[in-house]
């Protein structure tokens, strides 16, 4: 039986640019439907979950930053912002309200699909190790549900999120450094992207509770990279 194909929702108002991604895509072997607005984005969500949304940020009738917010009030289906500009500010305010990635315009059909399949592998991959639950004070970690508690209150992650604290979890008591979390979260072709590890972690820390300053989960070994405590 063939395997089913990635539906991609590809939301942005500018019309050339939005049907040279569905063809960029659809030749890359996606799954693809349209929308030129953030209401039709989310009616067409709502109609047909995708597997992966690519969303344009500045959009007239409702931007992407509010489409990403609006999303992840009930889901965690990987979001790509995709921005004309490559504005630092554009990138992390996308990231902290929920995104799991960016591509800036122009790109290639190849970065492009390149950066969709990076999110839905790493969405797509199960945790191996054998332990199946990882605790440290009031932190819980369920790797066979995928579910997280921190004072018996459970925390919504995104997927990016949950890759990052689990690996962090199953390398307790030991110093993970940022590119080995980018290898593993995002894939080698990320290694050196340190300013979107940093975004992640701090907004991982603070769904966790951790205290910038002194976090009490993940603690950063300046220079080195990041590390858990082993479990009590």
């Amino acid at each position: 039986m063939a395997k089913k194909k990635a539906l991609i929702l590809v939301v942005d108002d500018d019309v050339r640019m939005l049907r040279m991604m569905n063809r960029m895509l659809e030749l890359e072997g996606f799954q693809v439907m349209t929308a030129s607005g953030g209401e039709q984005a989310l009616a067409l969500f709502d109609k047909d979950t995708p597997s992966l949304v690519l969303l344009d940020i500045m959009m007239p009738d409702m931007d992407g930053y509010t489409v990403c917010r609006r999303i992840r009030e009930f889901s965690e289906v990987p979001i790509i912002m995709v921005t004309a500009r490559g504005d630092d500010k554009e990138k992390v305010e996308g990231l902290n309200i929920g995104a799991d990635d960016y591509v800036t315009k122009p790109f290639s059909a190849s970065e492009l699909a390149a950066r969709v399949r990076a999110v839905l592998r790493r969405v797509g991959d199960k945790d191996t190790n054998q332990e199946t639950t990882f605790r440290y004070k009031d932190l819980v970690v369920d790797f066979t549900s995928r579910r997280v508690m921190v004072k018996d209150t459970e925390l919504s992650l995104t997927s990016t999120e949950y890759k990052m604290l689990s690996y962090i979890c199953q390398n307790a008591g030991r110093v993970v450094t940022p590119d080995q979390l980018l290898d593993k979260v995002w894939g080698e072709e990320y290694q050196g992207a340190a300013h979107l590890l940093q975004v992640n972690i701090a907004r991982l820390r603070k769904k966790l509770g951790d205290d910038a300053k002194s976090p009490e989960y993940i603690m950063t070994r300046s220079g080195i990279g990041y590390i858990m405590p082993k479990t009590n």
